[in-house]
């Protein structure tokens, strides 16, 4: 552990985390905590001894030059604290890194050993994964736990994945075995345009994270980033016919499993939403290798079907296969 700066008294803290790799689909999950972090002008207090848990030649180094000084950025994850004002102030803990290569289970004490330092109440690790979703649609946001009186109280799903499972996945069950109430936020992105960035994820797991903690969160200008993602997928999926032909088929089928929610409790969270943000009432003002999590729990191989707008101008759409449905319940469309 390098401890950067003095740790700081705060309150009623919750630790918000995110890792870059496999559990970060288009980067929505690492964006999300990196979001609070510049709009809140986060302070790092603490950093993991990147020698102790990444491997450099899968996640390599990078040097630059300040100053006429040549330097070296090792690959790691860093801590650090936000303080949010208002009537009911609550501060945040963000942990943001890489998956790490090794010694997992140390590397969850480590970052538990902080929340037991500073009194967090609540630790929530965000994450992504690839899906059978249209981008036309609301984003798929899954909020699971380990803890079933925690699952009641917060009106979250009790996790029964099986499978391969990420360091988001190990993360919570340690906090689940050391006491700490955890709770996993998983954004679904659509499989066919998973290169990053995807603000509308990155949006939708903000809300969500919003709702959970009771804190108001500075949006900035990821709302209008999030609409001019979705026109500009838009764009390119009408350029060829299959691939616009595929997207309507995942609408049909996403509005029919959605039907009967289309009223109720989906609807008074987004107009408690709107109302908060009215009013200004409530407190406070890319992936690694081997691929990413996907609603199976199986590794999402570059390969995959995308869309994408790169540097050197808009790559026209592939025309992808058209693949099986996901199968299981709703608790295996989160990998954790």
């Amino acid at each position: 552990m390098i401890e950067l700066e003095g740790v700081p008294e705060l309150v009623d803290p919750v630790m918000v985390a995110a890792f870059e790799g496999w559990n970060d689909a288009g980067d929505a999950a690492s964006t999300a905590v990196a979001h609070l972090d510049r709009e809140w002008k986060g302070e790092v207090f603490a950093a993991l001894d990147a020698e102790d848990y990444y491997d450099f030649q899968v996640n390599r180094p990078t040097v630059f030059v300040e100053a006429g000084v040549r330097k070296i950025t090792w690959p790691t994850t860093r801590l650090s604290v936000i303080r949010v004002g208002g009537d009911k102030p609550r501060d945040l803990v963000l942990v943001r890194g890489i998956e790490p290569s090794m010694r997992w289970r140390s590397f969850c004490n480590e970052l538990l050993g902080f929340a037991h330092e500073l009194g967090v109440e609540l630790v929530v690790v965000l994450g992504a994964l690839l899906g059978d979703t249209p981008h036309t649609r609301p984003v798929p946001v899954s909020g699971t736990t380990s803890d079933a009186d925690l699952a009641r109280r917060m009106d979250l799903e009790e996790t029964r994945y099986e499978g391969p499972t990420g360091i988001v996945g190990i993360l919570q069950e340690a906090c689940t075995h050391a006491g700490v109430p955890a709770v996993s936020l998983w954004a679904a992105v659509p499989h066919y345009v998973s290169q990053p960035p995807n603000p509308k994820a990155t949006l939708a797991l903000l809300n969500r994270l919003e709702d959970l903690i009771g804190v108001r969160i500075p949006l900035g200008e990821l709302p209008e980033d999030a609409r001019a993602w979705q026109v500009g997928v838009d764009q390119l999926a009408a350029e060829d016919s299959e691939v616009a032909e595929y997207v309507q088929s995942l609408e049909e089928a996403r509005d029919t499993a959605e039907l009967p929610e289309a009223s109720g409790e989906a609807i008074a969270r987004e107009f408690e939403r709107y109302l908060r943000r009215r009013d200004g009432s409530g407190p406070g003002g890319t992936g690694g290798p081997g691929g990413h999590a996907t609603a199976d729990g199986t590794d999402g191989a570059p390969g995959t079907p995308h869309l994408r707008d790169s540097p050197g101008g808009r790559s026209r759409p592939p025309r992808p296969p058209r693949p099986p449905k996901a199968s299981g319940d709703d608790e295996e469309s989160s990998e954790d």
